[in-house]
């Protein structure tokens, strides 16, 4: 019996170290392959995340070359033909297929991402994000060029979990239309399926500073709760939500009609278009009367994308909803949805600056992040940052990918 039970222990560990070694060497083959796309310049990434400020200046330098203007860009037409293939598209783009831990696998996350163009940006946020028990709606722009939007096809046609959103808004800045984009989204998801535990909402400038694993870890550990953005509404806001707008020729305009007030008992409060928030949320969005009928109302205000979500998580009973006392405000800093650089906020840390100055351009004073914005966006808690664009600073986006590759798989 004994040599028995040591044979049968024999061939166990045997077994074992096969899977492990499997699953090393699929690894391996995955981390390789990542590392050796986009030769756009002999960029050290290590150095870069650790914050070398040689490394950092020499990428900078590349950047202003002529080289690097010249550089071969993915299009919409090399996407079209790359996903008609979709077995070749998923290996040669370097999708992770298959879960990475049973605890990622019975913790499915779903994906509202708007996006407009920029399809490589896309491309490169939905394989840093991608796992196959995740789910993933995304919403065209209606005004997208068609090339665009064929290239998206292309794209979510090669995966059963990733589709595009089944009713499309023309959207507008600041308008009611981004808030509907993602409303739409969070009504297919929440049909698409019953599994998936949290909704993160993204657009396609966003890139992830956390692994899957890590942010599973942290959702598990806010127990129902959210977490966004909402704080005291500054009184030179008010005129948003207190007037009426149109969009007018595109735009949306304040036409000086005061609205009634809004149809609740708590206030509103400022926030942010980004969330995490519980699928009990969702639900709690779409199908509770008072709300709906706050969703009513809102849509003729100025960026309500910027007060709606803010707002009702101040309101007692949504589930994961906190206080709507002042003691309970939470900043962009404190919520683990998104970490943006305001260009008015930049400055000395050590004279209370939140952040340093940005390391990359200014587009709308938001930094649209470089590599040396990388080493003390890593050390925060958030999931994703924002803004990111490979036509800029693809250096800083190539970076963080092997960053969170590596950590995805050997971590």
């Amino acid at each position: 019996m004994l040599k028995l039970f040591l044979g049968l222990t024999l061939i166990l560990v045997i077994v074992s170290v096969l899977k492990v070694n499997q699953k090393e060497d699929f690894l391996n083959r995955r981390h390789l392959e990542l590392t050796k796309e986009d030769p756009i310049g002999n960029v050290n990434c290590t150095k870069i995340i650790e914050g070398d400020i040689e490394e950092i200046e020499k990428v900078k330098l590349e950047t202003l070359s002529v080289s690097f203007k010249k550089r071969p860009r993915l299009t919409t037409n090399d996407y079209i033909n790359m996903t008609a293939d979709c077995a070749s598209f998923t290996k040669t783009r370097k999708y992770i297929m298959e879960p990475l831990s049973n605890e990622e696998a019975e913790f499915p996350i779903a994906y509202s991402i708007v996006v407009y163009h920029k399809i490589e940006m896309l491309d490169r946020l939905l394989r840093s994000i991608y796992a196959p028990q995740n789910f993933y709606c995304i919403h065209v722009d209606k005004k997208s060029p068609e090339s665009f939007f064929a290239a998206v096809q292309g794209i979510v046609s090669c995966f059963d979990n990733v589709f595009i959103s089944s009713q499309l808004e023309s959207v507008v800045y600041a308008s009611w239309s981004r808030v509907q984009a993602d409303i739409n989204c969070m009504k297919d998801l929440y049909r698409r399926s019953s599994n998936w535990k949290y909704l993160i909402n993204l657009c396609g400038m966003d890139f992830p500073i956390k692994t899957n694993q890590e942010m599973v870890e942290k959702l598990k550990a806010l127990k129902g709760e959210n977490s966004l953005e909402t704080e005291k509404m500054p009184v030179y806001k008010e005129v948003r939500w207190k007037k009426h707008h149109e969009v007018i020729d595109g735009k949306i305009k304040n036409m000086g009609i005061d609205k009634q007030l809004p149809p609740l008992s708590t206030p509103i409060f400022s926030g942010s278009a980004y969330f995490v928030v519980s699928r009990r949320f969702v639900e709690y969005v779409l199908e509770s009367s008072k709300i709906l009928k706050f969703i009513e109302w809102a849509k003729d205000t100025y960026s309500p994308d910027e007060y709606l979500w803010a707002t009702i998580q101040r309101i007692p009973e949504v589930p994961g909803a906190v206080s709507s006392s002042d003691k309970y405000d939470v900043s962009d800093m404190n919520a683990l949805a998104r970490f943006v650089k305001w260009q008015y906020f930049e400055g000395d840390m050590s004279k209370g600056a939140p952040y340093p100055p940005c390391s990359g351009v200014h587009v709308r004073s938001v930094c649209v992040f470089g590599v040396g914005d990388l080493n003390w966006m890593l050390r925060n808690h958030h999931f994703f940052a924002n803004k990111f664009d490979v036509d800029v600073d693809p250096f800083a986006v190539k970076c963080l990918e092997e960053y969170l590759r590596h950590k995805a798989l050997y971590l």
